[in-house]
């Protein structure tokens, strides 16, 4: 059985560290816990699980940090975690299992990262990441924000998932990063530019995204699941922006880099429903339902555009069409993966209702 060092990065965490600790404790045979500045009961906290606590002055670079930590182990295999993330009992049961059978040669472990969960506890959006790595590879964090760990050797997939449980408010702590840099003229690699982009979208600066996911684009360096993203997500600039042309044209742009995802299918549905072009939003959500599961994908997968929200607007599509047969066999069939959606009840009641309607005439 391998042995393995859980290595952590925190700062003011006394609200989930616990949690997550709690999850992974009969797992890990030490836990390594570097602060960067906490001034709640963080190191506290982790003080009821490990003795091996360090502080490291913040400097804002993540992946220094995490080297750090790594540093610091001293078993067969390195796990690293955030503070809100957790093994679910029965991932924490299936890595059990993987610890007592892994290979030693095995020199990463894929695991699923799920990002969201609906109501139901539910996953809505996912993505992959090497959790599990073998010491003796020495590998090591690069970036200082959106931190990636280069691996490299023998990588096996698996399906045990980490689970994000964010409790905190995002921050505009990574765009002043990135701006620190850009106003330091740092060069940036291809993944700067991506994650640039990505934190000048998510905080409303669309046309600085659009011109960051451009230029990270025309590297022709960057990893494919970041190059078909990148069109998604300036497609959304764009879409904010009113430019509806070149939003079609970015959405179309992300089959440079592979057949069609469920992802852009319902964008662009979305789009011709808007303009009132049903057949055509119609064909769109009817691609998308014919794509199977997102298998071998390693980015963030929307679970409902492969699901049931296609589904759901293919109901919509067909009762402007007048088909309401078909349009009650969609909602139907989305109900198979979202029973307690709102739009999938309101559809119910209303198709019990014309058919209430159709008794009485």
């Amino acid at each position: 059985m391998i042995t393995i060092s859980l290595c952590m990065i925190v700062k003011n965490e006394e609200q989930s560290l616990a949690r997550c600790l709690q999850s992974v404790k009969d797992i890990a045979d030490e836990i390594i816990i570097v602060d960067t500045g906490s001034t709640d009961q963080t190191k506290e906290t982790a003080a009821a699980f490990t003795d091996l606590i360090y502080d490291q002055v913040w400097n804002d670079h993540f992946g220094d940090a995490r080297n750090y930590a790594f540093s610091k182990a001293t078993q067969e295999y390195i796990l690293w975690l955030d503070a809100d993330d957790e093994l679910e009992e029965e991932d924490r049961a299936k890595f059990i299992a993987l610890k007592q059978t892994l290979d030693a040669s095995v020199d990463s472990v894929m695991m699923h990262y799920h990002l969201g969960l609906d109501a139901d506890n539910k996953v809505i959006t996912s993505l992959k990441r090497n959790r599990l790595v073998r010491r003796a590879c020495g590998f090591r964090w690069e970036g200082p924000v959106h931190e990636v760990l280069l691996v490299s050797g023998n990588i096996i997939h698996t399906d045990i998932a980490i689970t994000h449980k964010k409790d905190k408010p995002y921050t505009d702590r990574n765009l002043r990063i990135y701006r620190q840099r850009e106003a330091a003229e740092e060069e940036f690699t291809p993944r700067d530019l991506y994650y640039f982009a990505n934190e000048l979208r998510d905080h409303s600066c669309d046309e600085e995204a659009v011109d960051y996911y451009e230029r990270f684009l025309r590297t022709k360096r960057g990893w494919s699941e970041d190059c078909f993203a990148a069109c998604l997500k300036m497609g959304d600039c764009y879409g904010r922006l009113n430019q509806r042309t070149l939003q079609m044209r970015a959405l179309f742009r992300t089959l440079l880099y592979g057949k069609p995802r469920a992802e852009m299918c319902c964008r662009v549905g979305a789009l011709f429903l808007e303009d009132n072009r049903v057949e055509l939003a119609a064909h769109w959500f009817h691609t998308a339902t014919t794509l199977g599961e997102p298998l071998g994908y390693s980015g963030v997968v929307d679970h409902s555009a492969w699901t049931w929200l296609p589904h759901l607007q293919l109901c919509l599509c067909y009762d402007r069409l007048g088909n309401k047969q078909k349009a009650e066999l969609h909602n139907e069939l989305a109900a198979v993966h979202n029973p307690t959606h709102p739009s999938i009840l309101h559809n119910k009641a209303y198709f019990a209702q014309l058919r209430r309607e159709e008794r009485s005439v």
